[in-house]
């Protein structure tokens, strides 16, 4: 499978489930509280990148920011219109590849992406990306799952169920490791900040509850498991193994999905 076919798989997925409820529910927090540690200002030209349905976007806005939203995924943009609608602020929003973003250089002050440019496939091209659309002095801030949280796990979890990734490709998982970003962002930054943060998660009543959550909403497991259709016994191992997983890792009736801050300075 080539990047273009991953990347069109990777749209269908994301739109399969219900991702802006997902948001909402569990990990609301994420996206002020970068737009609070980024400090927004009033007029600052922001770009969200793989912005979803406008979970920091949004907020962004409401700081005062110009802000500009963009996601490979049209349904996500939708909704995110109406979210926007809904807050009263003003956003365009444009379908966009985090790999490819149609912006010229040094056009914006901010450049974010919460847990959204990590799943693009090719890491260094999308780091080039977030360098080459961010002003000299600008900020680039980020949140991308780490291996040791619940939802880096339970994407872990999935991968080998999933296609194999194209020629050039990286887990996203790996934008949770320091080393990986410092390595992607490079020269490119004069200032490169880490700050890991937790999300916790006490919605699920039980291990069975929160799997059979995902299952229903979350667009690339939806996927994964309609691909296992015809071998029944790889879904059924599948969802056993996730189940284990939301069995061992939940502690006093929650979960942490732990996550990486990353607030960079643009050479």
């Amino acid at each position: 499978m080539g990047v273009e076919d991953f990347k069109a798989r990777a749209r269908t997925a994301w739109a399969a489930g219900d991702f802006p409820r997902i948001a909402r529910e569990t990990v609301s927090d994420v996206g002020p509280a970068i737009v609070d540690a980024v400090g927004i200002r009033t007029g600052a030209k922001v770009l969200d990148v793989a912005a979803g349905s406008g979970a920091t976007s949004i907020p962004a806005a409401l700081a005062g920011g110009d802000v500009v939203a963009s996601d490979l995924t049209p349904e996500l943009l939708e909704a995110g219109r109406h979210a926007a609608i809904a807050a009263q602020v003003a956003i365009p929003w444009v379908e966009a590849d985090a790999e490819a973003l149609p912006f010229a250089d040094a056009s914006f002050d901010v450049v974010l992406s919460t847990f959204g440019a990590m799943f693009a496939p090719r890491h260094r091209v999308v780091a080039d990306e977030l360098l080459r659309v961010t002003r000299p002095g600008g900020t680039i801030a980020l949140t991308t799952w780490t291996p040791a949280g619940f939802v880096g796990q339970m994407f872990m979890t999935m991968a080998p169920y999933a296609p194999a990734l194209p020629d050039g490709a990286s887990p996203p998982i790996l934008w949770g490791d320091e080393d990986h970003v410092r390595a992607l962002l490079g020269d490119g930054v004069t200032e490169l900040a880490f700050e890991r943060r937790i999300q916790h998660v006490t919605r699920f009543a039980s291990p069975d509850e929160l799997v059979d959550y995902y299952r229903a909403h979350l667009g690339p497991m939806i996927a994964t498991f309609h691909a296992l259709e015809p071998d029944p016994s790889r879904a059924a191992e599948l969802d056993a193994e996730l189940r284990k997983l939301a069995e061992r890792t939940r502690v006093d009736g929650e979960w942490t999905f732990e996550y990486l801050q990353i607030i960079a300075r643009r050479a």
